[in-house]
């Protein structure tokens, strides 16, 4: 009797203790490649500028365009987009369990959060190790159409990784919006976005 009550308190334990331990974040090998392709280039920052925007030039295309991959763990990427001196965009690159989400953090200069803030999308695909889309997610319409801009619904972003180059691409139908960043020239780091701190 003193025994099975024994080896019940001991599987009991086994078993509170692997429910204690977080489930392990399970990925497929092209969204883990593309993930640590980014993350290889944590603490550096790099300037881009607009190569496709059909909607005629915009702040974008008059400001000094920063992209600093500032903060980097095994499953979250933070990566604030400067334009100028505004310092309102993070996007943040999430691995999910079924693949990988992209947000756009935005924030006012106090630190507050933009009314249009969170959105983003979710990869469909296993995309590549050098690509991956980000096609609109629910929030993400839902705020649009809030906001009277439902043309956004049908948002995608994509993100390109290479040796020499990154890119950040909108497409939408009859919309195309394109930043290239020079990975060969590391320039010196800007301060931390609005909202976060060093």
């Amino acid at each position: 009797m003193k025994l099975a009550f024994a080896i019940s308190a001991a599987v009991l334990s086994l078993s509170t203790v692997a429910a204690a331990r977080p489930a392990p974040l399970v990925s497929i090998p092209s969204h883990d490649a593309f993930f640590n392709n980014l993350k290889a280039h944590c603490g550096k920052a790099y300037q881009g500028e607009v190569s496709v925007d059909n909607a005629g030039s915009s702040s974008f295309s008059e400001a000094k365009l920063v992209m600093h991959v500032r903060r980097c763990s095994d499953s979250e990427l933070q990566i604030p987009f400067h334009v100028g001196e505004d310092a309102s965009r993070t996007w943040i690159i999430t691995k999910t369990g079924s693949g990988l989400s992209l947000k756009h953090d935005h924030r006012h200069e106090d630190g507050t959060d933009d009314a249009s803030t969170m959105y983003g999308g979710h990869t469909q695909d296993a995309g590549f190790a050098n690509v991956q889309s980000f096609p609109a997610d629910q929030y993400s319409k839902e705020l649009f159409v809030a906001q009277g801009i439902p043309q956004s619904i049908g948002n995608t972003w994509q993100m390109y990784i290479y040796p020499e180059k990154f890119t950040y691409r909108l497409v939408r139908e009859g919309r195309e919006f394109r930043v290239d960043f020079d990975l060969t020239k590391p320039i010196e780091a800007p301060a931390a976005p609005w909202g976060y701190t060093d």
